[in-house]
């Protein structure tokens, strides 16, 4: 199933709609110049919903862009992405990808196998696409989809297909290691490799 001509636009979804997105698909969100590649680990049914990412109220993606000096405002997703934030990606060439592209309550949800899959799907994607800096939100999820145990958080000393990688921490509320203002050093400083220069 896909939700596309079916997303929710300019309010929030009710818990009954949330719940028919199971399985639908969110549209990437991919600048014509890709410097920096944002990568969640899957879509819950919020982002499904609105077709915007990290868009469920409680996610500290958006803050932490802010706070960091990716984006110019507090981005408010819940209810679709604003135009000008789209606008802003574009000019900066930041994009929003997922290992896999399948929409679930949580992402524990999700089998190796599909994560596998994802993960190659996400190779061609930016070999493709060619960003300068792949930023993979999730550890664990970085580790199941592509074998390599020993990741850690930070900069990767490996390439992922040609661009350089950063392994950083997830922004979901379920992540309680993290605060917004250490999702904001991490992101940063991928914005920065990625030559995006930082707002303040």
């Amino acid at each position: 199933m896909t939700s596309q001509n079916r997303f929710i636009v300019g309010r929030r979804p009710t818990k009954a709609e949330l719940s028919t997105f199971q399985g639908s698909t969110v549209d990437d969100l991919l600048p014509a110049q890709l410097n920096l590649l944002f990568v969640g680990i899957n879509p819950g049914l919020w982002t499904a919903a609105v077709n915007a990412h990290f868009a469920r109220p409680g996610n500290r993606f958006w803050p932490a862009l802010h706070r960091s000096g990716i984006t110019s405002v507090d981005v408010d997703a819940s209810c679709g992405l604003p135009v000008e934030t789209r606008s802003e990606f574009e000019t900066k060439g930041i994009g929003i990808s997922n290992i896999c592209p399948i929409a679930t309550a949580r992402a524990d949800e999700l089998s190796k196998q599909q994560l596998r899959d994802g993960g190659e799907s996400l190779r061609a994607l930016v070999r493709e696409r060619k960003p300068k800096v792949v930023a993979v939100l999730g550890v664990t999820a970085y580790r199941q989809a592509f074998g390599n145990a020993k990741v850690a958080v930070g900069p990767s000393d490996e390439r992922f297909e040609g661009a350089e990688l950063w392994i950083l921490p997830n922004p979901s509320g379920l992540n309680a290691h993290e605060t917004v203002e250490s999702l904001a050093n991490w992101y940063g400083r991928a914005a920065q490799a990625a030559g995006i220069t930082l707002i303040g």
